[in-house]
């Protein structure tokens, strides 16, 4: 008798969805190609250019001829540039030598801290509502992601309360990501505390996803678990350049820990994707060194928008939408806005009014009753979508 026929593909990827973001793109894509109008606000991009200084270097670094492989580590130069950013404005202190990977991307940064730190069968704690694919890169390592499901009503805080209502036996780190995507939640010194109190009791790691930091509003200040010294040598820090210097395309990003855990990670990132692109090493160094004028506008700008989200659509139809402290995305409460759950909503508001969000459980399900917009597009769409959002909602 034959064996039954397996899945050409690996079980792995049983269960594993696409990400709901890029999915919901490919929507709009055809919608748009239908004839329709839509305002994108589910896509989280900066709309703002690449920094001049950083677009010159790259091209400086192209015509010197630097095309070819890096060490797998990434650039010297730029090793001690990120040590310099991470001591001076977070204070972690990070050795350039054996402290950090540049990787290419803050994704997959993520990826090799997880592959790092996670064996088969183990739990990683997440944020719920947190990026898409922080459950998605668990499941591909064998690992489970557990939600730490927080509140809407008590402002997205992180306590010891959630975090023990986590624990199991194979729980072995805590995921952090501040300023959060989606909520726009900056971590206190509170929260920070009873994080930093658990991960010790309970002898656990930290990733910290802090590729929104430059990206704050209203004198929030960011604050880095690495930087406490009980957490120094169990903390894995991911940032990079895309959403603070508008180079989501560059794909330039680094992870930065203690030395024996960052000998595995450079192992991770040899028979992965060998170094980060070499030109785009140089650039970066530019946008650490060059650029702060122009992300300070950014952000201006972008605070700029969060003001005209938060009072166009707080108390609109129903809606409640308190302001971020950070990040480029509003997350509205739209429970008594009367047109069903997050995902209905947001399918009635794409096609009533042509505005794409996306639907809060998307980020887990914590984000039940809440759909995700950004203010990273230009003033007049960001106007468009919500005099169109205005019209439906006080309509129905």
């Amino acid at each position: 008798m034959a064996a039954p026929a397996r899945s050409r593909a690996a079980v792995r990827f049983d269960g594993l969805e696409r990400s709901a973001t890029i999915a919901l793109h490919d929507v709009i894509t055809e919608l748009r190609a239908a004839g329709k109008t839509i305002v994108d606000l589910a896509k989280g991009e900066p709309d703002q250019p690449t920094p001049a200084v950083v677009t010159d270097a790259a091209v400086a670094a192209l015509r010197d001829g630097h095309t070819r492989y890096t060490v797998s580590r990434g650039l010297p130069e730029l090793r001690a540039a990120i040590a310099r950013k991470l001591s001076g404005d977070n204070g972690i202190q990070a050795d350039p030598d054996d402290g950090i990977v540049v990787t290419p991307s803050a994704k997959h940064a993520l990826f090799v801290a997880m592959m790092t730190l996670l064996d088969p069968g183990d739990e990683i704690i997440v944020p719920s509502p947190g990026w898409v694919s922080y459950r998605a890169m668990a499941h591909l390592v064998g690992a489970r992601a557990v939600p730490a499901r927080l509140r809407g009503a008590d402002g997205f805080r992180l306590t010891r309360e959630i975090l023990d209502g986590c624990l199991t036996e194979r729980t072995r780190a805590v995921l952090v990501n501040t300023p959060n995507n989606p909520t726009g939640r900056v971590l206190d010194a509170t929260e920070l505390d009873a994080l930093a109190e658990f991960v010790t009791e309970h002898e656990l790691f930290v990733v910290t996803d802090e590729i929104y930091e430059a990206i704050r509003f209203r004198g929030s200040p960011h604050l880095s678990v690495a930087a406490r010294p009980e957490c120094a040598d169990r903390t894995l820090t991911v940032n990079g350049l895309s959403k603070s210097h508008a180079m989501t395309g560059w794909r330039l990003g680094y992870l930065a820990g203690p030395p024996d855990l960052m000998s595995v990670a450079l192992k991770v990132q040899e028979h992965t994707v060998s170094c980060a692109t070499s030109f785009v090493q140089h650039a970066a160094v530019a946008a650490l060194t060059g650029a702060e004028d122009d992300v300070a506008l950014m952000v201006s700008e972008y605070g700029r928008r969060c003001d005209l989200v938060v009072s166009s659509l707080d108390g609109m139809g129903g809606v409640s939408c308190p302001p971020p402290d950070g990040t480029f995305y509003a997350f509205p409460d739209i429970s008594g806005a009367g047109h069903g759950d997050s995902a209905e909503f947001a399918e009635w508001l794409l096609r009533e009014a042509g505005v794409a969000t996306v639907p809060g459980p998307a980020f887990g399900p914590g984000g039940e009753g809440h759909v995700r917009l950004s203010f990273a597009v230009p003033t007049l769409e960001l106007e468009s979508a919500l005099e169109r959002m205005a019209e439906v909602l006080s309509a129905s």
